[in-house]
């Protein structure tokens, strides 16, 4: 079919593969930082421009065809009636949002009330939080903003030469708390609330759609938000579930119907093909192991992870809960980690350090079983972050997890992601790919981990687990 590419916006630099439209493989890759220090709250979307530029120099886009565009989530560009912007970007967690948050929480009736309009409730990162936010702190900016995109959509919409038509896709859309994955459209009446007046938003259009071709004939497809790209990229389908250690974790999975859950733990999104992407966050992960290194005077992670290994499962009976800033799968905004089980003999450097990787897997086993409980099937899970390579994560978590456990290999899989869209798009355009199926691209390189003989041993600690949990927070979660 010929070349694509797929650049991948992220919040700290461009990344951008060049791939065989048929087959998935990287021929050439471009990178550059964007020209901003640190992760402000505010950034001027011309930033992302110019590493895009720097990203694609040398020839790196000659003879593409079509391009896909993935980028960071929870960025807002508010425009004028002109298509100018009101002021930088607001991107990122942006914790100066959360009264803003829980001001939308209480305007709407409760966290329910979101949980059933858009399958979500907001959060200091959400764009629908950052608009009240706006108005609260920057009313003539709010005033002024008559049309609202996110990163990925403000991109593509500069690489057609902003054209009268605006577009994005679903999953990009899932994630703004004003469109509902689950009835596929706006809710306007949220920006109003939000915004304290509408506003122009683009039209979302189906993953396999092009948003339009550049003046030179360059293909642009949907694009999407990195988390789905990411997904796309690395090739997960139904029975495929992907969990994220970064400080915080997060567990999400492909399924075939939007979930709506009245509790929150839930947020309802949409993935790049078509089908839902529901997703589970925990608070607590890595900044687990991070924090048991340091009690510990360890330098790093691996230093943790070999001294986890002379452990054994169980650690000796200690169970760590590890709800070290609180945490919200199970929703305890308000608690702090729990060290239980110390005996004599347990009370050694290496059953603690054992007992913060099995603490932290069992956060994440709690969250794989918040969408088993509604449904989602199982049947893998994707292990990402660096800390997947750590040899004490990759001996318990099959048999925490109860499933297989795949490590796929470092890659930028959501720059892949946006180059398989594109391939997607240009062939529909050309009548070789059905609109309903992507291209069949090679999946990740991984590392197969199987649970084995030691499930039975994987399933007592996370019982250890699960009965201090109950003991300690009883209930925690009933809905």
């Amino acid at each position: 079919m010929g070349i694509v590419a797929g650049l991948d916006s992220s919040p700290d630099f461009t990344r951008i593969v060049v791939c065989d439209a048929d087959t998935g493989a990287v021929l050439k890759q471009g990178y550059a930082p964007h020209p901003v220090e640190g992760r402000p709250s505010d950034v001027d979307p011309q930033a992302w421009l110019l590493s895009l530029g720097e990203a694609a120099g040398g020839g790196l886009l000659e003879g593409v065809q079509a391009i896909g565009v993935s980028s960071q989530q929870n960025a807002v560009v508010p425009l004028d009636a002109q298509g100018n912007t009101v002021r930088p970007a607001l991107v990122g967690g942006d914790k100066r949002a959360q009264v803003a948050a829980a001001d939308l929480v209480d305007a709407l009736g409760g966290r329910e009330a979101w949980a059933q309009a858009v399958g979500c409730v907001p959060q200091a990162a959400q764009p629908v939080t950052k608009l009240r936010w706006l108005v609260k702190n920057e009313p003539d900016a709010a005033a002024r903003t008559a049309v609202l995109l996110q990163a990925h959509d403000w991109l593509v919409w500069q690489l057609l030469g902003r054209p009268i038509r605006r577009t994005t896709d679903r999953g990009g859309a899932s994630g703004t708390g004003y469109w509902s994955a689950a009835t596929g459209g706006y809710r306007t009446d949220l920006v109003e609330l939000a915004l304290g007046h509408q506003a122009m938003l683009p039209e979302v259009i189906g993953p396999s759609d092009a948003a339009g071709t550049t003046p030179e004939g360059l293909l642009i497809s949907a694009g999407t938000g990195e988390t789905m790209a990411a997904a796309f990229g690395l090739g997960i389908g139904l029975g495929d579930a992907v969990v994220s250690l970064g400080a915080s974790g997060s567990v999400m999975a492909v399924h075939p119907e939007a979930l709506v859950d009245n509790t929150g733990m839930i947020t309802s999104l949409a993935d790049a093909t078509g089908m839902h992407l529901p997703v589970v966050t925990t608070l607590n992960a890595v900044r687990t192991l991070r924090g048991t290194a340091e009690l510990l005077g360890l330098p790093d992670l691996e230093s943790l992870s070999e001294l986890a290994m002379k452990s054994t499962p169980g650690s000796h009976g200690l169970v760590l809960l590890p709800y070290l800033e609180g945490e919200r799968t199970p929703s305890l905004p308000h608690t702090a980690g729990t060290l239980a089980g110390l005996r004599r003999e347990s009370m050694k450097a290496e059953h603690l350090a054992r007992a913060a990787f099995e603490g932290m897997l069992c956060g994440l086993a709690d969250a794989l079983d918040v969408l088993r409980g509604r449904g989602v099937e199982v049947r893998r899970v994707f292990l990402l972050g660096a800390a997947a390579e750590l040899a004490a994560v990759q001996a318990a978590a099959p048999s925490i997890f109860g499933t297989q456990v795949v490590v796929p290999q470092p890659a930028d899989y959501a720059a892949l992601g946006a180059a398989r869209q594109a391939a997607w798009a240009l062939g529909v355009s050309q009548g070789t790919l059905d609109p309903r199926n992507p291209p069949a691209w090679q999946g990740a390189a991984a590392q197969i981990l199987e649970p084995g003989e030691e499930l039975a041993v994987g399933q007592a600690v996370r019982q250890q687990f699960v009965s201090v949990r109950e003991q300690t927070h009883p209930g925690a979660f009933r809905s």
